[in-house]
C-alpha cells in the first residue's frame, strides 16, 4: 500500500518504561532512549492512498489521521507500536483493522496547515465516534529547519510497525520512506485525552515538539513473527 503522510506533527512525551510496557502485548518489546520511553500524538493529513499498481480510490483516499503511538524493538528492528488511529473514513478504518491488525477508530478528524514553512500554523482536532470516545486539539507554530539528534533519530527513524491480532498473534509490517525533513515548532494550544484513553497516565511536562511537511511511504503485507520480538 502506498500513501503520502503531509503536514505531520510529532508530539512526544517521556514515560517510566514499566507505565508503557504493561500496556503491550507479552512479546512486544519496548524501546527506550537513555532509560525513557516515549509516547506521542501524531496527526498529519493522508493523501493518495492506494493499493500498489492500482489507482486511488477518490472518495477516500484524502483524509486526517491522528494517532497515539510508542516505539518498539522487532527482531533487532526500531518499529512503531500503535495504541490508536483516529480517522474520518469508515472504509479505510475498516480495511486498516482487518489487513493490518490496527486499532483504527471512526472519527471526526481534521488537520490543517495555515501558510508554509517558518511561521505556519498547524491545527489539529479530533471527536472519536467508535468503538470509544475521545477528543483531541493541538495547535502549533512551525519553526526553523531542524537537524536531527540521536533523540530525534530514535523517534523518527522507524522503518517498520508492529500490531496484534487475535489471539495475540504477532505482526510486522516493513515500512518504507525517505528520512524526514524536521522542523522545530513552538505549541499554541492542547486539549487531549487520546493518550490517558490508551490507558496511559497524563502526560506530564511540555511535548517534545517537531514538525514535517512530509514523506512518502510505501506499507508492505504484514509478516507473522515469533512470540519472542527482541
Amino acid at each position: 500500500m502506498t500513501q503520502q503522510w503531509r503536514d505531520l506533527l510529532f508530539a512526544h512525551w517521556s514515560y517510566e518504561p514499566d507505565v508503557v510496557q504493561r500496556l503491550l502485548p507479552d512479546g512486544v518489546e519496548l524501546d527506550t532512549f537513555e532509560g525513557r520511553a516515549y509516547v506521542a500524538l501524531v496527526p498529519f493529513n493522508m493523501r493518495h492512498l492506494r493499493v500498489r499498481y492500482l489507482p486511488p480510490i477518490p472518495t477516500t483516499a484524502n483524509f486526517a489521521e491522528i494517532n497515539v503511538r510508542t516505539y518498539v524493538i522487532s527482531q533487532g528492528r526500531p518499529a512503531v507500536w500503535f495504541f490508536s488511529l483516529d480517522t474520518p473514513q469508515l472504509l479505510p478504518t475498516a480495511v486498516a483493522r482487518t489487513a493490518f491488525k490496527l486499532p483504527y477508530c471512526y472519527a471526526k478528524a481534521a488537520v490543517h496547515l495555515s501558510g508554509t514553512g517558518p511561521g505556519a500554523v498547524l491545527t489539529s482536532s479530533v471527536e472519536r465516534r467508535w468503538p470509544t470516545q475521545g477528543r483531541s486539539s493541538i495547535a502549533i507554530r512551525v519553526g526553523q529547519p531542524l537537524a536531527p539528534g540521536p533523540l530525534e533519530n530514535f523517534l523518527t527513524a522507524r522503518w517498520g510497525l508492529v500490531s496484534a491480532s487475535r489471539g495475540n498473534k504477532l505482526w510486522y509490517g516493513p515500512v518504507e520512506h525517505e528520512p524526514w525533513p524536521l522542523h522545530s515548532a513552538e505549541l499554541l494550544h492542547l486539549d487531549d485525552n487520546l493518550i490517558t484513553a490508551a490507558g496511559l497516565p497524563a502526560p506530564i511536562g511540555e511535548p517534545h515538539l517537531m514538525f514535517s511537511p512530509g514523506v512518502s511511504t510505501t506499507i508492505h503485507s504484514l509478516q507473522r513473527l515469533n512470540r519472542a520480538m527482541s
